[in-house]
């Protein structure tokens, strides 16, 4: 019997998935456990293995296209079924569901047919070279249209000469080295400059509606405060000598802390809006920027674990994320997240809530500048500290209260 494989549900939050690649074609081969096809969640890249193995009989979707949770996505059929008969019972099936779920953020051209009909004349000039619009993936034709590439150019290495992703990306760059420099001339009177255009999807789609959904759905308010962390340099530079950390990490150690004696910043106002929920561990997320978007990692029970330890798991998954190995269970269950600008020579800034969470501290750089320190001018590292919080849950006393046991904590380095 035919194996349906489903778009999986990875968390609560999650109702849909994009497709980003197929690593099987249908009539290949397929077994139990591998990896069957790449999607693409509000938080991470995820492969979905084959539930069985058999032979893929169909896919549903096409690359890029936009799955809800449940919906099938491809079929396996079963060792010793007739694999065309299987493809043939789920092709119209096929055919009406792609319109309803296709991420479509690049408009595509009508079909020859239309094209055609509305001038006869303009026939010949739909495919110059009679290449099946087919032969690439809707993710090559994405980005082939996004880059200016074309695509009867570009030599398929996928099944049957199907072009994909990684054809067009090389195509792409090959162009740009064979290309000569543009003249620097000016442009002809009247002419309209070029513009760029990125398509609005995948994470950088996600951050924007969770960004959105965020101020919406919460009374957010920031305070900020300057504070003398001249100990807490000091601390690093005698205890970095034992073992590698950052201010960073010292923030997560001293904010994990802070939240087991401040509950109301370890907690959330739960989706019926009748009860605050007091999170019984301090999970601390921290921001990462990636070249597509941002993710936030998770230390979860940062409260029980030393500087040391913290320093080993903040940076381990700081590399899994910037090489895309990030599992949903490293950011998942976060309680409060702390986002850092200081290496941008960002001084205070305003944060925004990660959604569910009652706070977000923005910690800004550390700058050696003049200050009244026991009555006289001294040099001392100072350092911004922005808390943004949700004021249903937290009024700004607390809040205050829990930035001061912030920073206490971060200098006394205990």
């Amino acid at each position: 019997m035919a194996i349906e494989v489903t778009m999986p549900k990875f968390g609560l939050t999650m109702r849909e998935g994009t497709i980003q690649r197929f690593f099987k074609a249908p009539g290949e081969r397929v077994n139990a456990g591998e990896p069957l096809y790449e999607v693409e969640t509000e938080k991470v890249l995820y492969q979905v293995e084959a539930p069985a193995s058999g032979t893929l009989a169909i896919t549903l979707f096409d690359e890029g296209a936009t799955v809800e949770c449940g919906t099938a996505v491809a079929v396996i059929a079963e060792v010793g079924e007739d694999v065309a008969t299987v493809a043939a019972r789920y092709n119209d099936s096929k055919s009406a569901s792609q319109p309803a779920h296709r991420d479509s953020p690049v408009t595509s051209p009508p079909p020859a047919s239309q094209t055609a009909a509305a001038n006869p004349s303009q026939t010949a000039a739909v495919t110059p070279s009679g290449r099946d619009r087919h032969t690439a993936s809707p993710v090559a034709r994405k980005i082939a249209s996004e880059l200016g590439v074309d695509l009867d150019k570009i030599q398929g290495t996928g099944p049957g000469g199907r072009i994909t992703r990684e054809d067009v990306e090389r195509g792409a760059k090959s162009a740009a080295t064979l290309q000569p420099a543009i003249s620097a001339a000016a442009p002809p009177a009247g002419s309209a400059p070029s513009i760029d255009r990125v398509a609005f999807r995948g994470v950088r789609k996600v951050i924007a509606e969770r960004m959105h959904q965020s101020l919406h759905s919460s009374a957010q308010i920031t305070i900020a405060a300057e504070a003398d962390v001249t100990p807490a340099t000091e601390f690093r530079a005698r205890l970095s000598r034992e073992f590698d950390f950052s201010y960073t990490d010292m923030m997560i150690h001293s904010v994990a802390r802070a939240l087991m004696r401040h509950p109301r910043m370890n907690a959330r106002l739960n989706a019926n809006g009748k009860e605050i929920a007091l999170c019984a561990s301090a999970n601390v997320g921290i921001a990462v920027a990636l070249d597509e978007g941002l993710i936030v990692p998770v230390v979860n029970r940062a409260e029980s674990k030393s500087l040391r330890e913290i320093a080993v798991e903040s940076r381990a998954l700081g590399e899994k994320a910037r090489s895309g190995n990030l599992k949903l269970e490293d950011v998942t269950g976060g309680t409060f997240t702390i986002t850092n600008l200081g290496m941008f020579g960002i001084d205070a800034f305003t944060p925004i809530l990660n959604p569910g969470e009652t706070g977000i501290l923005g910690v800004g750089r550390i700058v050696e500048k003049p200050a009244v320190y026991r009555g006289e001018i001294a040099k001392r590292a100072m350092l911004w500290l922005s808390l943004t919080f949700d004021h249903r849950v937290v009024d700004g006393a607390p809040a205050a209260e829990f930035l001061q046991t912030v920073l206490e904590l971060f200098n006394s380095a205990a």
